[in-house]
């Protein structure tokens, strides 16, 4: 993450830090409230939850120039779909209108566990 980016909270409460963004307030809220919507339309295949209520989304850096660099990671590192969901991640934030271009990182540090799960991703799946 450069200087001057917004970070964007995710479900688990965690939220990275960074300098205060150029982009106007207005539109950085609309831009992180987009964001999220486009992720909550990727699900991963074998949970009934979509990746952002998963907590698999783990950080969301909009820099000023409205690239989004996303770090996340996956329920299993041998996920059926681990060379598939970065894609499709990439499409479903770049459909996000101001969204200048995307990069999706994968990671397994730290490990994901069912408890980053939010509350509506528990119920989806029967735990709550």
């Amino acid at each position: 993450m450069d200087d001057m980016s917004a970070a964007v909270e995710n479900p688990a409460g965690e939220q990275a830090t960074g300098s205060v963004s150029t982009i106007p307030a207005e539109e950085l809220a609309r831009l992180t409230d987009d964001i999220i919507s486009a992720l909550k339309t990727v699900y991963d295949p074998e949970i009934p939850a979509d990746i952002y209520e998963l907590g698999l989304v783990y950080k969301i850096d909009i820099e000023d120039d409205r690239s989004v660099k996303i770090d996340m990671t996956l329920t299993a590192p041998g996920c059926p779909v681990a060379g598939e969901m970065p894609g499709w991640v990439q499409n479903a934030v770049g459909a996000v209108e101001g969204v200048s271009g995307v990069e999706v990182k994968m990671t397994f540090d730290p490990p994901w566990t069912p408890d980053r799960m939010s509350e509506e991703a528990q119920v989806a799946v029967g735990w709550y």
